[in-house]
C-alpha cells in the first residue's frame, strides 16, 4: 500500500507532529505499506505572522496534482489544515481522490488566545475541511468525545509512541542542577501555557528545553530559569534523565508526545487535569494531575521512577503505525 501524507509540518520544524510522522514512516513497512511525504520542501514559502521558524508553502492546485500523480498512492493522508493541506483537500474533491485527515492541534483555541474569533467560527471551518474526506484520525478518546459533540464525523483513534532506547533513565545524571529539578520541553509560546509554570514558587531548579516567539521575554521575566534551547535526540533525553519532574502546564495540547518522553526517562508528570494529560496518564499513578499547579509538582517528587518507566513502554511507535494504517484500510472500505 503506497501513503502519501500531505503535510505542512515538516523539518525543520520540532513539534510532535512532524516527530509522529517522521516514526510513521520508518515503521509503517512492517505492515506492508510505504508512506511519502507532499511537504513544504520544493514550494516557495513565507513566514507565518509570530512564527517566524514556521514557513507557509504557496501551492498551487497544478504542483499538488502532480506530486499526487507521481506517488500513485494508493490513499492520501492530509495531516494539517495549512496550504498544502486545504490545496491538497480541493485537488482530491476535484479529481476524485478518496482521503482522510487527522486532527492533531486545536486551532481555535489557539487562534482565539491571540485573536477575537469566536471558537464556533474557527469550529465551523474545521467541520468543513474536515468531514469532507473519509475520516478523522485522533490521538485520545476525550479528544475524539470532544469533536463529536462538536459535530465532526468519521471519528478514528490514533494513539502515539516514545522511543524507549533514546528516552531511558540513566544510573547517573548526565547534567548536574539545583535538586529537584522541574522541567518544561515544548514551544515557547502563547498556547503551551508556560508562564503557569514558570511563576511557580518551586525549590531546586526550573529548566526549559524549546524554542519560540516568547522565549526573549520569558528569558528577561524569569532569569533564574535555565532555557537551553532546542535540543533532539541524545541530547534532549540527556536533560529528561536529568530532572525529577516533568512539567506540563498546556490547557491546549491534544495528546502530548513530550509526556511520553518524559515518562520513558522515568520522569512523573505534573499537569493540569485536561485533555492530552488525563488521556495518557490515566490511571497509572505516574503522574499528578491537579488545577494547583504548583501541589501537583512537589507531590509528583515522591511517585516511583520505575513505574513511570514501565508504564511509557506500552506506547510505541510499531503500534501507532499499526493503528494509522487499520484506519485508512477501514475508512477507505466504508
Amino acid at each position: 500500500m503506497r501513503i502519501l501524507v500531505a503535510t505542512d509540518a515538516w523539518r525543520p520544524q520540532v513539534n510532535g507532529v512532524v516527530r509522529s510522522l517522521e516514526h510513521l514512516a520508518a515503521e509503517a513497512p512492517a505492515f506492508g505499506a510505504h508512506i511519502s511525504f507532499l511537504a513544504p520542501q520544493g514550494f516557495r514559502t513565507v513566514p507565518l505572522p509570530g512564527y517566524g521558524e514556521i514557513r507557509l508553502s504557496l501551492a498551487s492546485p497544478g504542483a499538488v496534482k502532480r506530486a499526487i500523480v507521481a506517488a500513485r498512492p494508493d490513499s492520501v493522508h492530509i495531516a494539517t489544515e495549512g496550504p498544502i493541506g486545504w490545496m491538497t483537500r480541493h485537488v482530491c474533491q476535484r479529481d476524485g481522490y478518496s482521503f482522510t485527515t487527522s486532527y492533531h492541534t486545536r486551532f481555535p483555541e489557539y487562534v482565539a488566545a491571540r485573536l477575537p474569533v469566536p471558537l464556533e467560527w474557527s469550529y465551523s471551518v474545521l467541520r468543513r475541511f474536515h468531514n469532507s474526506g473519509a475520516g478523522i484520525m485522533v490521538g485520545s478518546p476525550t479528544l475524539k468525545k470532544e469533536l463529536e459533540a462538536r459535530g465532526f464525523q468519521n471519528l478514528m483513534l490514533w494513539s502515539r509512541g516514545v522511543d524507549t532506547h533514546v528516552f531511558r533513565p540513566r544510573i547517573e545524571r548526565p547534567l548536574a542542577w539545583t535538586r529537584p529539578v522541574f522541567l518544561f520541553v515544548g514551544r515557547l509560546s502563547v498556547e503551551k501555557n508556560i508562564s503557569a509554570f514558570l511563576a511557580l514558587d518551586l525549590p531546586g531548579s526550573m529548566v526549559v528545553v524549546g524554542d519560540g516567539p516568547l522565549r526573549a521575554r520569558l528569558e528577561a521575566e524569569f532569569p533564574n530559569v535555565h532555557f537551553l534551547g532546542v535540543r533532539t535526540g541524545e541530547a534532549l533525553a540527556e536533560v529528561y534523565a536529568s530532572a525529577d519532574v516533568f512539567v506540563f502546564p498546556s490547557l491546549t495540547d491534544t495528546f502530548g508526545i513530550v509526556i511520553l518522553e518524559a515518562l520513558a526517562s522515568g520522569l512523573p508528570v505534573a499537569a493540569f487535569p485536561v485533555m492530552g494529560p488525563l488521556d495518557v496518564i490515566g490511571q497509572s499513578e505516574c503522574g499528578c494531575l491537579d488545577m494547583n499547579l504548583r501541589r501537583a509538582a512537589l507531590s509528583a517528587l515522591g511517585i516511583c521512577r520505575e513505574r513511570c518507566r514501565a508504564y511509557a513502554s506500552n506506547f510505541t511507535w510499531r503500534e501507532s503505525a499499526r493503528q494509522f494504517i487499520e484506519n485508512i484500510k477501514h475508512a477507505h472500505e466504508a
